[in-house]
């Protein structure tokens, strides 16, 4: 297995004891990124006000056609960028009927940012939200698909691969093309972009779809971005005044918007995340490396694990309590997630071994990046071993 560590040799050399096993959570960067974070900078000095004439010039558009390319969109321009897939929610939930309750159904493992702010739009009255369970998985694209058409809905929303398991719903956009408008459709893709082959082609004039840079995109925070399908929501009522900029030389009072991607822009950002997405994306492609290729290599890096667990040498863990597809062409993103009651125990006793793991509840999740090989897989079970 080539290694990639020299690549990441800041970030890998600022801890050399320690062993990072959660990209999923909070992913590593390559160095290429830090040079990026510093070009930012330097063009925030060299520029001053001139430097949003690079960042929506050049550095944008870049962005824009990198993620294209990635996701098989047809058109780039559809793209807007924010710093966090929340804005993202609040100003889609905000170009839906105001004068009722919004009507949403979604998964039961959609991610806290989405979870947390629906959950407050039932207390004030705002929404009603209907769930699916996604256990057992099997039966889960089918059992949400008959959900999805027994009532009419607002908002649907759902994740590409859910963040408390690592299962890949690969049936989402088959089932949510399929939907009548106006019911609008998200697939939010954070755990699934750049971790799993997709391909939006089939549904990019029906689904929204957001995601963002801080995970396997290996770019950090600020870097998330939403596909809008041409013609649906066209002015979100929260908005920003990027959403309008080719209007403010105009003086007539009118709320005017982008009529591509652009509509569901904000105000000001800092665009530091879209310089060190477009710096690792620019890498990537110099190295050959796709997202097929990165998601083979850490396949094989967790079932360099699961061999271990299937055989005990990993400790505490087993099969049994791993809650991702073992298949033959498993339906999983690039970590595994293990049920434990006691998995914020173990994820404390192998942070003093210097591992880093994380836990979510009685989840215990590992994530495998391109700045692992072999021998860090066979670190972490010895670790797990002494547990």
């Amino acid at each position: 297995m080539q290694s990639y560590k020299h690549a990441f040799s800041r970030a890998l050399d600022a801890d050399p004891a320690r062993l990072h096993v959660a990209a999923h959570s909070h992913h590593p960067w390559p160095d290429v990124a830090r040079d990026a974070h510093l070009a930012a900078w330097d063009d925030a000095v060299r520029l001053l006000d001139h430097k949003w004439e690079r960042v929506f010039g050049e550095v944008l558009p870049a962005a824009r056609t990198h993620i294209a390319r990635i996701l098989g969109l047809p058109d780039p321009g559809t793209l807007c960028f924010a710093p966090n897939v929340h804005e993202f929610l609040v100003r889609i939930a905000s170009a839906l009927p105001n004068d009722r309750p919004l009507r949403i159904l979604s998964s039961g493992s959609e991610f806290h940012s989405f979870t947390r702010q629906v959950a407050r739009w039932v207390e004030v009255g705002r929404a009603q939200w209907t769930t699916v369970p996604t256990e057992p998985f099997a039966t889960f694209a089918e059992r949400f698909a008959a959900a999805a058409r027994a009532d009419t809905y607002d908002l649907v929303y759902v994740s590409q691969v859910f963040y408390d398991s690592g299962w890949v719903f690969e049936e989402a956009g088959e089932i949510l093309t399929g939907l009548a408008e106006p019911t609008t459709c998200v697939v939010d893709g954070y755990h699934g972009f750049m971790a799993t082959r997709t391909d939006l082609g089939r549904m990019a004039a029906r689904v929204f779809y957001t995601a963002g840079g801080y995970k396997y995109a290996m770019s950090g925070e600020g870097a998330c971005f939403l596909h809008c399908p041409p013609g649906q929501l066209m002015a979100p009522v929260d908005t920003g005044w990027f959403a309008g900029f080719d209007a403010l030389a105009r003086a007539d009072g009118s709320v005017e918007y982008a009529t591509d991607g652009g509509r569901f822009f904000g105000a000001t950002f800092d665009p530091s995340g879209l310089y060190r997405f477009v710096a690792v994306a620019d890498w990537l492609e110099r190295e050959g490396l796709d997202v097929e290729a990165i998601h083979q290599r850490v396949v094989a890096l967790q079932d360099r694990m699961i061999a271990a667990v299937e055989r005990g040498a990993a400790g505490p863990l087993t099969l049994d309590d791993l809650l991702s597809d073992r298949g033959p062409d498993p339906r999983r993103g690039n970590f595994l997630c293990f049920r434990r009651a006691d998995a914020g125990a173990l994820c404390e006793s192998l942070r003093r071994a210097g591992v880093v793991v994380d836990s979510r509840a009685d989840r215990l999740r590992f994530g495998f990046g391109l700045y692992h090989d072999l021998a860090d897989v066979d670190r972490l079970v010895e670790v797990l071993g002494a547990l």
